[in-house]
């Protein structure tokens, strides 16, 4: 994974079809996606249950760039070798899933996987600028996490002064929720680089018609860009 501060576009396959994953991460790979993100859920660090290693191990040989897995459990340490067996290139943990991030932290970058960080809507900056020297990406969340398709929170005070710590290591701002082309520029004019969205990339389209994935992606790049300049 070479680092720059282009616009990346990764959707989330929460939003894609369960029974078609493959062929959905081939899908909008080919139809312009950076990456592809994967929500781990667990029923207990956010209400709702989705994936585990297994289902990163099964659709790594679909995606032939950088699947991004985002941990959204607790808790996570005993975990992330599977994730990173599994093919995981980048994995993100919750600063607000235990009391060892920097453990944590240290793990993941161990296990050979980029390590990322994911705060809460309602989690500040304060604990962060002693972890900036452990991470390769934050994750800042623009809904509570748990469940697709929520309303955007605007959180673009919040972006700008984590732009302002990092400076100029070379850490991704990704951002994760009700993400759309009316969205993007937001977050990207606030300095983010990485955007995860999944309705918005799925809606409309499907294996079979997979041309909505292209348009959707399109959209979201030009808004994310043109704000970016």
């Amino acid at each position: 994974m070479a680092f720059d501060r282009s616009i990346k576009i990764a959707p989330s396959i929460l939003a894609a079809d369960f029974a078609n994953f493959g062929a959905e991460c081939a899908a909008v790979e080919a139809q312009g996606a950076d990456w592809v993100h994967v929500d781990v859920m667990d029923g207990h660090f956010v209400p709702n249950i989705t994936f585990g290693p297994a289902t990163c191990a099964a659709i790594r040989p679909h995606i032939k760039g950088v699947m991004d897995v985002h941990l959204m459990i607790a808790p996570v340490d005993p975990y992330i070798e599977a994730f990173a067996d599994a093919g995981a290139d980048v994995i993100t943990a919750h600063l607000e899933a235990g009391p060892h991030i920097h453990r944590t932290l240290q793990a993941i970058r161990g296990a050979g996987a980029k390590a990322g960080l994911a705060l809460n809507p309602g989690t500040g900056l304060g604990d962060v600028a002693h972890l900036l020297d452990m991470v390769d990406l934050v994750c800042v969340m623009t809904v509570n996490p748990g469940f697709g398709g929520q309303k955007f929170i605007d959180l673009s005070a919040k972006i700008r002064d984590l732009r302002a710590m990092i400076g100029d290591r070379p850490i991704h701002i990704e951002i994760d929720g009700g993400v759309t082309p009316q969205t993007a520029p937001i977050v990207a004019a606030a300095g983010a680089d990485v955007l995860v969205a999944g309705s918005a990339v799925f809606k409309g389209g499907s294996v079979e018609d997979p041309a909505p994935y292209g348009a959707n992606i399109a959209a979201i790049r030009a808004a994310a860009e043109a704000a970016q300049s």
